[in-house]
């Protein structure tokens, strides 16, 4: 699997009871979240092949097999980099899917505790939500201009206000673009660019070729994770981080 340019990495330690307990400490957000990726499972939305977005533009193209697919690309987003040889968290999401919503501040805790030790990738995949497109478009538009993390932090954070509508959100989207101080031309004219949709399904197509039919969808270096507890991340995390000393 191709990995992140190499940093200087932090040293490797486990998580302390102390820590682990801080993200057990968010029973309620947790509940929510398995509960949501449990209906997620056994009600997987059907996923949008490119072309047939919700902004009614596409730009085609065949799916490549997976053995052509690395999962984490050249230009895949990193959000956190520890380095040659750390552990690798991808992440397939849609920024409409509710248990994306919902696993969202667990993955933004793990973060936390697990900086410099693990890469975590997000990378965008498309299911028959009315805006998810919109709003990966959005995000993709953002990192343009180096907002890529502001940008998908805000739809999470402000995903109440504009998921699981059926007309289109995108101006409301916009006005959270407008919010983070981003060049609103630059901004317009990436969304209304097709290479933006195209960077958007070029995810998507990775995911569909890696197996991925539904969101949100977890791989630990390269290895499909299901996760039941935040127990079950951070035990696997911990092993890969070990692993990767040895």
């Amino acid at each position: 699997m191709n990995r992140p340019p190499h940093t200087v990495q932090k040293p490797t330690k486990k998580l302390s009871t102390s820590q682990k307990a801080a993200l057990i400490a968010i029973p309620a957000v947790l509940l929510i979240a398995l509960i949501l990726i449990l209906i997620s499972v056994l009600n997987r939305p059907e996923v949008q092949a490119p072309g047939e977005s919700s902004n009614g533009s596409g730009t085609g193209g065949g799916t490549p097999t997976q053995s052509d697919v690395p999962l984490v690309q050249e230009n895949s987003h990193v959000l956190d980099d520890a380095g040659e040889g750390a552990p690798v968290l991808v992440e397939f999401l849609d920024f409409e899917c509710e248990a994306c919503g919902a696993v969202y501040p667990v993955i933004e805790e793990i973060r936390k505790q697990y900086d410099g030790q693990i890469t975590y990738v997000p990378r965008y995949f498309i299911t028959n939500h009315a805006n998810s497109m919109n709003a990966a478009i959005a995000v993709e538009a953002a990192s343009q201009q180096g907002k890529f993390e502001e940008m998908y932090q805000k739809l999470f954070e402000s995903q109440p206000e504009w998921a699981e509508q059926q007309t289109s959100q995108a101006d409301k989207i916009r006005n959270y673009a407008e919010e983070l101080g981003l060049d609103m031309a630059a901004f317009d004219a990436a969304v209304a660019d097709p290479a933006t949709q195209a960077r958007v399904e070029e995810d998507h197509n990775a995911g569909m070729a890696l197996g991925v039919r539904g969101t949100p969808t977890f791989f630990l270096n390269g290895e499909l994770l299901q996760p039941q507890s935040v127990t079950d991340i951070t035990d696997a995390l911990d092993a890969a981080i070990a692993e990767s000393k040895e």
